[in-house]
């Protein structure tokens, strides 16, 4: 044979292998707009396309609205359009509970996770339900206020209305030993769009080889200067699975490459997984510069690295694997990011790893029955002795088994986030009251119940960080403020968002007892009265006041206004949405004595037209006056 094949070969070889590196390393629009030009050429046309709107809303991490009715609430997003092709800010819409970075500046706000992956930059999610199982061609979102929240769909293999899926289905589950498969559809950086207005959204989507009806959306509200509104999902898709083209010119590289690296790096669970427990590695006699450098040097070299980047480099000799898998890199470990991967076998394996763990973030794992009460107790038992921040919002796997390790497991435990786990019965949260040592306790959208809370309160007294908004169960928020007041006397930060029945009796034991409050939320309170001096009393109580909502308190007046003005001056942020009793000079009052104010909502406040906002931002160019609208 001539020498010039081999060398054909390998020119070739070297050919791929750019190819696939230019593919690994091409921006995100390059590989979005190649598949916008090549979409049309793969798909023959064979099949009918069917057009849905979601029939159910599954689940969601947060939402602005109440659990008692349907105005602002995700459960909008299920039918067909309420408001679309308007614009401007209306009840019959999805809104998440947050917006821009202010929650990320007040006192309640927490440290980030570190190594968390660029690439994930979630913050809330909604997921969806379809009434036919198809192939999806596109997505279209219609967004009617304050749109590019939206930074990921995801689709799942899992049919919420059967049990039993398609065989094609099957054999990939078997394929990647899990029982449900998420696949990424599109995903994007957050960016700023120029306007509110309404638009519809309809990204270039991946074509993915199973049925779904079943998308989940994932946002990040970062850059929004107000709350984001969605009022529908349409899902474009066909029965049949579309015939890719064979033409050689039309396979996109990018598409190559995420297949490669799902079953190399661990983009599935399986192989996320086996990356976790490699133990053969090759022998060689020297370990290059790397037997030079001090431990701790190679340590800190290695804290940089993400969890799968950390699973890849265990892979590529023993002194690095042993580097790898040092506890010592895992005192601070999220999962987050990896959601749809993480289940009971890849808790097994990091057993470990994790030994002096204090930081752990599992929200949004596990659901779906991808960990189980056994795999999840396991774990804590062997991991959770040094644990001081646990993150499990969204969990629903979670039981009274689980709150029972966790409080057994984890003696020095000082926060708990269990944010809309709402599958958690009501008498499991007494087991809480057994971590006296907690300073920070996230119970948003639970089910917990007045005697287990009262038991908390009893006994927690180092609580500094409360949040008991939207929890539905409590009969007596008066009673709650006033063991507040006397037992946790270090509170900080305390939210009370759409609490139905606290009254000045409440905010007045509160105000005595917890005078170090620096942050609270009393939005859609609707139970208190300005008439009874309620907020006048917080305000000469609470100096240390740097945020306060009054989100949709009707009676809120100018002589509130001006106690706050008075008495509060490290005031940064200020809610008053919806009053119609404060005037433009009460507010004139507040801008000139709070001088650190950044943050004030009037809108819905009748008296507060467009001309005086535009007025005091003229005034008062540090302090960014929202003023809602709907048109």
């Amino acid at each position: 044979m001539s020498p010039v094949f081999p060398m054909l070969t390998v020119l070739s070889m070297f050919y791929y292998m750019c190819l696939r590196r230019r593919a690994r390393t091409a921006t995100r629009g390059e590989m979005n707009s190649r598949r916008a030009i090549e979409s049309n050429t793969r798909a023959l046309p064979i099949n009918v396309e069917i057009v849905q709107y979601a029939k159910e809303v599954l689940d969601f991490s947060s939402h602005y609205g109440s659990e008692n009715s349907m105005s602002y609430t995700m459960w909008n997003l299920a039918g067909i359009p309420n408001v679309y092709p308007s614009s401007g800010d209306f009840t019959q819409t999805a809104v998440f509970r947050t917006y821009g970075t202010w929650w990320d500046h007040c006192p309640s706000a927490r440290l980030p996770f570190k190594r968390t992956p660029t690439s994930f930059c979630s913050q809330d999610y909604v997921e969806l339900a379809f009434e036919e199982q198809v192939y999806p061609t596109a997505v279209h979102i219609l967004e009617t206020y304050h749109p590019g929240a939206v930074v990921r769909i995801l689709a799942c293999s899992a049919n919420p209305y059967s049990q039993n899926p398609p065989a094609e289905v099957r054999r990939l589950l078997q394929a990647s030993y899990s029982s449900v498969r998420w696949e990424i559809l599109w995903s994007e950086a957050p960016t700023k769009v120029s306007g509110p207005q309404a638009r519809q959204f309809t990204p270039c989507i991946k074509q993915i080889n199973f049925p779904t009806n079943l998308i989940r959306l994932e946002v990040n509200s970062s850059l929004l200067d107000y709350y984001t509104e969605l009022d529908a999902v349409v899902l474009h898709g066909v029965k049949e699975k579309p015939v890719l083209s064979l033409k050689t010119s039309m396979i996109d590289m990018t598409d190559i490459d995420e297949d490669e690296d799902e079953e190399k790096y661990g983009c599935g669970m399986d192989a996320l997984n086996k990356q976790f427990s490699v133990v053969t590695l090759r022998e060689w006699p020297t370990n290059g510069y790397f037997d030079k450098l001090p431990y701790e040097l190679i340590q800190l070299i290695l804290s940089h690295l993400t969890v799968p980047d950390l699973c890849r480099l265990a892979q590529t000799c023993k002194l690095l694997y042993q580097h790898c898998c040092d506890p010592l890199q895992y005192i601070h470990l999220s999962l987050q990011p990896y959601w749809a991967r993480i289940n009971d076998t890849s808790l097994e394996y990091l057993q470990s790893r994790c030994t002096l763990i204090q930081w752990l973030n599992l929200s949004w794992t596990g659901n779906r029955g991808a960990i189980s009460v056994s795999g999840f107790s396991r774990f804590l038992k062997v991991c959770g002795s040094e644990l001081v921040r646990l993150e499990l919002s969204c969990g629903h796997f979670l039981n009274e088994t689980c709150l029972e390790v966790i409080t057994e497991t984890c003696p020095n435990l000082q926060e708990l986030n269990l944010a809309s786990c709402d599958k958690i019965p009501p008498q499991a949260f007494n087991h809480i009251a057994k971590v006296g040592s907690l300073k920070r306790l996230i119970l948003y959208r639970t089910k917990v119940e007045q005697t287990a809370l009262l038991s908390i309160l009893n006994f927690c007294s180092e609580l500094q960080h409360l949040s008991l908004g939207s929890c539905v169960m409590i009969e007596d928020y008066d009673l709650i403020a006033s063991m507040m007041g006397a037992k946790c006397k270090k509170l900080r930060s305390l939210d009370l968002w759409r609490c139905k029945n606290i009254t000045e009796n409440g905010i007045a034991e509160l105000a005595s007892g917890c005078q170090l409050l620096e942050e609270l939320d009393l939005g859609w309170c609707p139970t208190l009265q300005s008439s009874t001096g309620c907020f006048a009393n917080l305000a000469r109580k609470l100096p240390n006041l740097q945020k306060l909502f009054l989100t949709a308190n009707r009676s809120v007046c100018d002589t509130d206004i001006e106690e706050l003005a008075a008495n509060c001056t490290h005031l940064r942020q200020l809610d008053i949405l919806g009053t119609r009793m404060v005037s433009p000079a009460s507010l004139r009052k507040l801008l000139e004595s709070c001088k650190d104010l950044s943050l004030l909502d009037v809108s819905f406040c009748s008296q507060i037209d467009n001309r005086v906002v535009l007025e005091l931002n003229a005034n008062f160019p540090n302090v960014f006056i929202k003023k809602s609208f709907t048109q």
